[in-house]
């Protein structure tokens, strides 16, 4: 018979910060629940955890770390308070000045903390004071896809569930990340009990190396691989000897202050994916995380179903259930039915073998490796995110590679290319990607040929669907055959489809529901399958970023008419949150309309010392535009001349002047706006 005594096990004290011992201050308990995962279900192993009492101690931080003083030839990080985007900007667009220092340069280069060009602190966020026990705060990942940041709080205790960054869209050229707005956690870091993370996926977890120190550096909790894959992200901004990541088990019971957090196994597209279970004195939250419901699993890991039920009979409050694919009816494309069709392609191909898929597709690179196996190909790897995923995930033993099987880039001509598989990175289109070299005829150890067969494995984020139609273009104009879901299944979403929600919804049976994780149509098509399924309208709350949903004592639900400003926090290298609407527009309109820059040389006096110089980029070439080049240096001299100097030095006014009437002249001839630079250089 199994012993179905619970059994206790505690999570590893987190190290103190700025240290790598393996000791230091006390962490938040975990204890272990017995698992109600299927017989054949399977763990990967796990270190040996220490023992110790169970408490409902919170734990213990330090004090904010005080900014560090400026070094020696630092420049300072900005003039003037930054522009968060949808706020008013100021006048001055000018970006804030970088270090010139050799040292800090090379810190720059070598990919440190992103804290150089930090902005000041966000004004005072202040709530109107109810008598709300619970409060759940979205401060991303509604009414968009990605960044994903759902706060929760409880009695003045605070647990973030994931906080991750999202991909720029098309009008932010230059931006690298979008992050969500955490001024209202930095405003009340003292409350943070700890960071829940779901899975290790980028929208989940990829603002965490911009903003923990800011939060006051909370312990953050997450399964095996997600703890691996944070850790190996901070190392690159040598951080990970700093925060604190504690691993848990999905049967693992986690105490938070107020926070009794437990877990249940999920299946999405990466391994050792959970969702979470919030138990506060106000109720139950339960947070989905990115999920299906996939019943042959690649990984052999199913869906905790027994804890999920058992959740519903209990009583849940409030679900929060992912939306992504809440238009597509139907279920979800099994692992396994796709790894046949994988199968498939490479038995029909006789020549080289190319796939393009996310780096973190684990799955998908599991299901490559066993085809290429089964046919007898060697497997090389192109890209630096790829190889890194790929030893991560085999040295964790989420990954398996056969013996032999995997060669390095170099060794592809030892072999013919019907015993070559090729996995690298590039299905979003990108440039610099290896397919995008490949495709490019750049790459330096394979180029396309008509024997080649190219599989994209993924589906186009919202935004990059025209790179991605470019670089199949490029591919196909090569002679390569490219094979993409449209034709044939190839890729299967991590997100589950209207049946699937409507399983989830009937299993937890909330008391009220908030769908998150989606575009705006996307919560509203989840929100009707809720009400079809018998739920009240008046129970389920369709938000945006910054609404707050807040529950009493008596567990009635409101929409609080506060709403915290949550905007856009832009990373462009090392800035973090110091681009704002003003430097937007300015890359918009360089972008859309190109630049003239006017060169007045004067004298004290006021008076041009030589014909004023006109530069031109991305507007007009200069030596085809002979007439409008001439029109503006004509008009230039005309308003030096007619400009009277009424303080010597000050060149504002006739900056001013030059700019908006030359910018006149250029729109009377050409219909466009280009920005205008006027530069007086006094001798």
């Amino acid at each position: 018979m199994e012993n179905t005594t619970p059994r206790r096990r505690d999570v590893p004290p987190p190290s103190p910060r700025g240290s790598s011992a393996p000791h230091g201050r006390p962490t938040p308990p975990v204890r272990r629940t017995p698992s109600s995962a299927p017989s054949g279900a399977s763990r990967p192993p796990q270190a040996p955890l220490s023992r110790g009492p169970i408490s409902n101690r919170p734990p213990v931080r330090s004090g904010q770390t005080p900014r560090p003083p400026m070094r020696p030839g630092q420049a300072p990080v900005s003039s003037h308070p930054p522009v968060r985007s949808g706020q008013s900007p100021a006048r001055d667009s000018r970006p804030p000045m970088r270090s010139t220092n050799p040292r800090m340069m090379r810190e720059n280069r070598a990919n440190t903390a992103p804290a150089a060009l930090m902005p000041p602190p966000a004004p005072q966020i202040r709530l109107t004071k109810s008598n709300a026990r619970l409060r759940v705060i979205p401060l991303g990942g509604l009414e968009e896809v990605g960044r994903n940041t759902t706060v929760i709080e409880c009695d003045g205790e605070i647990v973030v569930v994931d906080i991750g960054f999202m991909f720029p869209s098309v009008d932010m050229p230059g931006v690298d990340y979008v992050l969500a707005d955490t001024a209202y956690l930095e405003q009340n870091k003292d409350r943070i009990k700890g960071i829940v993370i779901t899975h290790g996926h980028m929208d989940h977890t990829g603002a965490l190396p911009y903003v923990i120190k800011k939060l006051g550096n909370p312990p953050v909790y997450g399964t095996k691989l997600t703890v691996a894959m944070i850790r190996e992200r901070l190392e690159e901004f040598k951080m990970d000897k700093s925060v604190r990541l504690n691993e848990v088990h999905p049967d693992d019971t986690l105490q938070l202050g107020a926070f009794r957090i437990t877990f249940f196994r999920v299946n999405h597209n990466i391994p050792d994916a959970v969702g979470v279970a919030l138990h506060t004195p106000a109720g139950t939250v339960v947070c989905t995380g990115d999920w299906k419901f996939d019943h042959s699993p690649q990984d052999g890991m199913h869906t905790e179903f027994g804890k999920i039920a058992k959740l519903g009979s209990e009583g849940v409050l409030l679900l929060c259930s992912d939306s992504t694919n809440a238009e597509k009816a139907g279920y979800c494309l099994s692992e396994r039915d796709l790894e046949e069709n994988i199968t498939a392609l490479f038995a029909k191909t006789e020549g080289r073998i190319i796939v393009a898929t996310f780096s973190s597709l684990v799955n998908r690179i599991q299901q490559v490796f066993n085809a290429a196996h089964f046919f007898n190909r060697k497997v090389a790897i192109s890209g630096m995110s790829m190889e890194k995923t790929i030893t991560l995930a085999a040295k964790l033993g989420f990954i398996k590679v056969p013996k032999g099987c995997l060669i390095k880039m170099d060794q592809l001509r030892q072999y013919p290319d019907s015993r070559v598989v090729v996995i690298c990175t590039g299905s979003q289109g990108q440039g610099s990607s290896a397919l995008g070299r490949m495709a490019a005829g750049e790459h330096r150890h394979i180029k396309i040929q008509p024997t080649d067969m190219v599989l994209l494995s993924s589906s186009p984020i919202p935004g990059n669907e025209r790179a991605v139609a470019d670089l199949m273009n490029s591919l196909l104009r090569l002679g390569a055959r490219v094979i993409y879901n449209k034709l044939f299944d190839i890729h299967a979403s991590g997100h589950g489809q209207r049946e699937e929600l409507k399983m989830m919804l009937q299993l937890v049976r909330p008391k009220f529901f908030m769908p998150y994780h989606g575009e705006r149509h996307m919560l509203v098509q989840h929100s009707e399958i809720a009400t079809q399924m018998g739920m009240p309208k008046q129970d389920v709350f369709v938000l945006g970023n910054g609404n707050i949903l807040e529950f009493n004592k008596s567990q009635d639900a409101r929409v609080s008419p506060d709403k915290i400003e949550t905007e856009n926090i832009l990373v462009d290298g090392l800035g973090v949150g110091d681009i704002g609407n003003v430097v937007l527009r300015d890359r918009q309109v360089l972008a859309q309309d190109g630049m003239m820059v006017i060169i007045c040389t004067l004298d004290r006096a006021g008076k041009l010392v030589q014909p004023p110089d006109i530069i031109s980029r991305g507007f007009i070439y200069v030596k085809s535009s002979e007439t409008i080049v001439a029109a503006a240096r004509v008009m230039v001299q005309h308003i030096v001349n007619d400009y009277d100097i009424k303080e010597v030095g000050n060149w504002a006014p006739l900056r001013a002047r030059l700019r908006d009437e030359i910018g006149v002249l250029l729109f009377q001839k050409t219909e466009r706006r280009p920005m205008v630079l006027p530069v007086v250089i006094e001798v």
